[in-house]
């Protein structure tokens, strides 16, 4: 089963409040999380996101109007950092693989990716 596992933080501010020890050691640890994951078969593909400030939202105006605007889509103060595409036997093993990732994340969500749409 396919599952997208979601980082969320807020890298930005990792990057300034943490000591540079940790950042490296959580880059290392990202570097060996994903070779394990391409070792073994079960990664589809991931990467890192650029900081929330460089997002842009496209959306419509109440005319239908496309409009673009600066920023996250969301006001929070977390979001999403980085995300993995895994191809694991079960859920068990999506959730195993998310601790692992949590240890250095403020948050992960894991979704499952369905072979189609859902039947109506």
């Amino acid at each position: 089963m396919k599952y997208m596992m979601m980082m969320f933080g807020d890298a930005e501010d990792m990057m300034a409040e943490r000591e540079p020890e940790w950042v490296r050691e959580m880059i290392a640890f990202m570097t060996d999380f994903d070779g394990e994951l391409r070792k073994s078969g079960e990664l589809v593909f991931d990467e890192g996101l650029a900081f929330p400030k460089t997002a842009k939202v496209v959306s419509l105006d109440n005319g239908g109007q496309v409009v673009v605007s600066d920023g996250p889509f969301a006001e929070a103060k977390e979001s999403l950092a980085g995300f993995w595409v895994i191809d694991v036997k079960d859920e068990a093993r999506a959730l195993e693989l998310a601790g692992r990732v949590a240890v250095w994340s403020q948050k992960v969500e894991i979704r499952g990716i369905p072979d189609g749409p859902p039947e109506v």
